[in-house]
């Protein structure tokens, strides 16, 4: 698998981007939609991979630095045609790894609440995120479920 960054302009990250906004949008009201648009994903401060194995596009991930400390996941998902191979922890393998290299001591979420997001909330719990209360610009929600990380120091990890 490799990762690259991505300008976002691609055909084919821009069809798995709009799967993503869609399905967020069947199973949440719009209020409750948090998924960045790719306008949303060029912000200063969020950092945009896509993984791909020779030219068939697995997934794609992105980091949102909330503070200098603190970063968000956003925006992770695994393509239809490789879901259940492990895309999707590979994604998540590479936003922690990027979180340490930063020096974060705190990796949060955002996922939805609906039982369409139960395989990405198993995910993370495997991972050890843990559940906790709104963050960042975010507030509480019933279809929204926040997740949290420690990280180890960077000279403890």
């Amino acid at each position: 698998m490799e990762f690259r960054r991505d300008d976002l302009s691609g055909e084919p990250i821009r069809a798995l981007l709009r799967q993503h906004l869609e399905s967020a949008a069947r199973h949440s009201p719009p209020e409750s939609v948090h998924a960045l648009d790719i306008d949303g994903l060029r912000q200063p401060g969020v950092t945009f991979w896509s993984a791909w194995s020779g030219g068939d596009l697995l997934g794609c991930c992105a980091l949102k630095e909330l503070d200098a400390g603190h970063g968000e996941v956003k925006s992770m998902r695994t393509a239809d045609a490789h879901q259940g191979r492990g895309v999707g922890a590979a994604l998540l393998q590479h936003l922690l790894l990027e979180a340490r290299t930063r020096g974060y001591r705190r990796l949060s979420l955002e996922t939805g609440s609906a039982d369409a997001f139960a395989p990405a909330r198993r995910l993370y719990e495997r991972h050890g995120f843990e559940y906790c209360g709104p963050f960042g610009d975010y507030v509480d929600d019933h279809w929204s479920r926040f997740m949290s990380l420690r990280l180890p120091a960077a000279d403890a990890a």
